[in-house]
C-alpha cells in the first residue's frame, strides 16, 4: 500500500456578497481535519485567485491579504499533506480544484497518464484528479468519468467562472454536506462549518451525486449509480467534530452510544466498581459521557487539554505524533489520586500514546486504570484516508497476525494481552457487532475495512 493517505476538509460558498470571510470562517471550523496547509480560491468576475499557506487558518491569513480576494463565490481547503486548492487552465476553462480523500490506484493512473504525454509537478492525487477532469470536453463530463477511473475516496469541489461543482464518490466514503441560508449556498466536509455560520438547513450530498451551485441555488447535474454506500465509520468515532451531523447521524449521538455499549458490557460481566469515568480528550469525551450515562459512574476530567495543540493521531511521522501527544495533555492530579479510573478513548492504533497516558495517571496517584475503547481492534491499514500506514504499526495485528477476530474468546485474549502491553489494569473494546449497532446504520452502509479487512468494492 501507499505510505501515506490524505486527511483534509473542503468548504465552498456562493452568496450575494463578498465571500472570502465566510470561507475563512468555514475553514477555521474544519481545522481539526488538517493542520499543515490551508488555502482559498475565489472568482472575482474576471479571474480565479488562489492563495495557500503552510500552517493553520487563524495563524496564516492576514486581514489585508483576505481583503484582496474579491468575489461572491469561492472554495477553501485544509490539509495535513499538500497545498490546495490548485488552479488550472485548459480546454474546460479556468478552474480551481480541492478534494478530500485518497486514490488507491494513483500510481497506475500516474504512469498511464505520463505515457500519454501528461506532465506532473509532484504527482499528487489532486494533480491526477484535476488532469483527468481536464481531459474531457467539459467539467461535468470530467467529474462524472472519475468514477470509472479512480479507485478510492473523494469529496470534490471545482470552482469555475459559472459556479461550483460538488461531487462525492459513488460509495460516499468521505462526508460532504450542502447548506442553504439567506442569499447563500454552501458545501462543507462537515455540517459544523455550515451551522456555525448561522445556517441550519443542510443535507448530505448523495454518493455519486454531482451538484452545481450558482446564485440560483443547488442543481443536481448528474446522479451516478452507487453500487452501495461505504461511509467511513471512523468519522463518527474519531475524525469528525462532535457537533457535526454526517449522513443523518449526529457524531455526539454516535459517540454516546459507543460509550453506553462499553458500559453495558461491563455491567453484564459483573458490574462496575470503579470510582469515576474520564476521557482522553478530545474525541474520547463523547465516549466517556456515554459510559457515564449508562453506568451512573461520576464523569471527571483527569487530563487538561492544551487548546493550542494539534491532533496527535494525524501527524505525519511517529516523532511528530509523540511530540504532539506530550504537548496536548497534562494530568489533573487532584482528580486522580487514589482513584480507580475508567479511561475512555476512540481507538488504540500503535499503543504508544495510551501507554503513556496510563503511566501518567498511575504516576499521579491513580489506584487503577481500566481502558475502554470505542472502536473494535484495528487490524488493517486504511486505504481510504490518513488513518494507519502499515500493518506493523497496528498493535492488535501483532497479537493476531492472521487478521480477523471471530469469537468473543479471541477478543478477550487480545484485550488481556493489550492491557499487559500498555500497563492498564484492564482493556475492553467494543466488538464489531456492538460498534455497528451503536451507529444505528446498516453494516452494508459502512466501510469497516480497518476492522474486518473487507473491501467495499473489487480492486
Amino acid at each position: 500500500m501507499r505510505a501515506m493517505g490524505e486527511n483534509c476538509g473542503v468548504f465552498g460558498i456562493v452568496r450575494d456578497s463578498e465571500c472570502v470571510e465566510d470561507i475563512y470562517r468555514g475553514l477555521d471550523f474544519l481545522q481539526h481535519r488538517g493542520q499543515q496547509f490551508c488555502g482559498i480560491a475565489t472568482y472575482d468576475g474576471a479571474r480565479i485567485q488562489v492563495i495557500t499557506h503552510y500552517g493553520q487558518v487563524g495563524n496564516t491569513f492576514a486581514s489585508h491579504e483576505l481583503e484582496t480576494f474579491k468575489g461572491s463565490m469561492g472554495i477553501g481547503h485544509v490539509s495535513l499533506k499538500e497545498r490546495q486548492p490548485m488552479m488550472w487552465q485548459g480546454a474546460v476553462g479556468e478552474i480551481a480544484v480541492a478534494f478530500s480523500g485518497n486514490i488507491i490506484n494513483s500510481k497506475e493512473l500516474l504512469e498511464e497518464m505520463k505515457d500519454k504525454g501528461e506532465a506532473f509537478y509532484h504527482g499528487l492525487d489532486i494533480e491526477i484528479i484535476s488532469k483527468l477532469i481536464m481531459q474531457e470536453k467539459n467539467v461535468l463530463t470530467g467529474i462524472s468519468k472519475l468514477s470509472e477511473k479512480i479507485k478510492g475516496a473523494y469529496s470534490l469541489l471545482v470552482l469555475t467562472r459559472e459556479g461550483i461543482y460538488v461531487a462525492r464518490d459513488i460509495y460516499g466514503f468521505r462526508p460532504l454536506i450542502l447548506g442553504e441560508g439567506p442569499n447563500a449556498y454552501l458545501v462543507s466536509s462537515e455540517s459544523r462549518a455550515i451551522q456555525n455560520i448561522g445556517i441550519n438547513r443542510f443535507r448530505d450530498v448523495r454518493p455519486g451525486e454531482i451538484v452545481f451551485i450558482t446564485h440560483r441555488g443547488f442543481e443536481t447535474r448528474q446522479q451516478l449509480k452507487s453500487p452501495r454506500r461505504a461511509h467511513c465509520a471512523f468519522e463518527w468515532a474519531y475524525t469528525a467534530s462532535m457537533d457535526s451531523k454526517i449522513d443523518g447521524l449526529w457524531v455526539q449521538e454516535a459517540r454516546n452510544n459507543l460509550g453506553k455499549s462499553l458500559a453495558e458490557r461491563d455491567i453484564e460481566n459483573g458490574g462496575i466498581q470503579e470510582d469515576l469515568v474520564a476521557p482522553v480528550p478530545m474525541s474520547g469525551i463523547g465516549h466517556a459521557l456515554g459510559y457515564h450515562m449508562r453506568s451512573g459512574l461520576p464523569y471527571q476530567e483527569v487530563f487538561l487539554y492544551n487548546r493550542y495543540a494539534d491532533r496527535s493521531y494525524t501527524q505525519l511521522t511517529q516523532e511528530d505524533r509523540d511530540r504532539m501527544a506530550k504537548k496536548k495533555l497534562s494530568v489533573l492530579e487532584y482528580a486522580t489520586q487514589g482513584k480507580r479510573i475508567v479511561l475512555c478513548d476512540d481507538s488504540i492504533v500503535r499503543g504508544t500514546q495510551i501507554k503513556e497516558k496510563v503511566r501518567d495517571l498511575k504516576n499521579a496517584g491513580a489506584k487503577e486504570v481500566h481502558v475502554r475503547i470505542a472502536c473494535p481492534p484495528l487490524l488493517y491499514p486504511c486505504h481510504f484516508g490518513i488513518a494507519t500506514r502499515t500493518y506493523e504499526e497496528l498493535l492488535a495485528r501483532q497479537f493476531y497476525p492472521r487478521g480477523n477476530i471471530t469469537t468473543p474468546e479471541e477478543l478477550t485474549a487480545l484485550e488481556a494481552w493489550v492491557a499487559d502491553k500498555i500497563g492498564a489494569d484492564s482493556v475492553k473494546y467494543n466488538s464489531l457487532e456492538d460498534f455497528v449497532a451503536a451507529l444505528k446504520m446498516p453494516k452494508e452502509s459502512l466501510c469497516l475495512y480497518c476492522f474486518d479487512g473487507e473491501w467495499p468494492f473489487d480492486l
